[in-house]
C-alpha cells in the first residue's frame, strides 16, 4: 500500500473512532426491534435528525449496523427502524443480492467504520424474486440479479411450499447470509472470531413489521 492510500486509510479509521460507541451486535439487533415496534405503532420519535446531529456526523460517522437491504422503494431503511443520520450503513440492490462492490461496501462498514452487526433485509412480494421464479427471460443486466436468485427459488421448490413466492423470499435471505458469512478474507474471519453478527430479517409490506429469522 503506498503512502498516499495508508494515509487516506488513517484518516477514515481516525474519524470513525473519533466518533465510536461501542454497541454489541445483540444491542443492536435490540434497537432495531425497539424502533421497528416504534414505527409499526405509529410511534416514531424520528432520533437524531436535527441540525445539531447534522453537525455531529459532519465530521464521520459510526453507524451501529449495516443493513443489506432491497432496492424496493417500499422500504425505506432509517423510516421503518426509526433511526437517524449516521445510525446505519446501507447497502441496496434489487433483491439485496450482493457482488463485489456490495460486498467491499459491506467489508468497509465493518473494518473501518466499524458496525458488528449485518442485517441482510428482504421484503414480502419482492418483484426480484418474483421474476426469478415466474419469468424465462428479462432484459439486459437485470438476468444477474435473477440468476443470483435462482438457487434460492429451486431450494425452495423442493420443499413444496404453498406459496412458493414467500418460500423463495426466505430462501434467499437465507443463502445470502450464508454467502456473507463464508466470505474470506475479512467477514468470515470475523464470524470465526465471533466479533460479528450476520442475520436475517423480513420486512412485511402489509404491516411494516420486521421479522428476524432464524440462522
Amino acid at each position: 500500500m503506498n503512502s498516499l492510500k495508508l494515509v487516506a486509510v488513517i484518516s477514515l479509521i481516525s474519524c470513525a473512532v473519533a466518533n465510536s460507541q461501542t454497541i454489541s451486535p445483540d444491542e443492536s439487533i435490540r434497537q432495531l426491534k425497539l424502533g421497528n415496534l416504534r414505527f409499526v405503532e405509529g410511534k416514531s420519535i424520528k432520533p437524531r435528525q436535527n441540525f445539531e446531529r447534522i453537525k455531529e456526523v459532519s465530521t464521520g460517522q459510526k453507524p451501529f449496523a449495516t443493513i443489506v437491504g432491497c432496492s424496493d422503494s417500499r422500504v425505506p431503511n432509517e423510516i421503518i427502524f426509526d433511526q437517524g443520520l449516521g445510525d446505519l450503513f446501507i447497502v441496496r440492490t434489487a433483491g439485496q443480492v450482493s457482488s463485489y462492490a456490495s460486498w467491499g461496501s459491506i467489508e468497509f462498514a465493518e473494518e473501518v467504520l466499524g458496525t458488528k452487526l449485518i442485517v441482510v433485509l428482504g421484503h414480502t412480494a419482492c418483484g426480484a424474486v418474483n421474476a426469478a421464479v415466474n419469468l424465462p427471460e428479462v432484459p439486459g443486466h437485470i438476468v444477474t440479479l435473477i440468476n443470483a436468485i435462482k438457487p434460492a427459488v429451486e431450494k425452495a421448490k423442493s420443499t413444496q411450499p404453498q406459496d412458493l413466492i414467500d418460500a423463495s423470499v426466505r430462501e434467499n435471505i437465507k443463502m445470502q447470509v450464508n454467502q456473507l458469512k463464508e466470505l474470506e478474507p475479512v467477514l468470515a474471519k470475523r464470524v470465526r472470531e465471533g466479533s460479528i453478527k450476520i442475520v436475517g430479517a423480513l420486512y412485511h409490506l402489509e404491516t411494516g413489521k420486521v421479522e428476524f429469522l432464524e440462522n
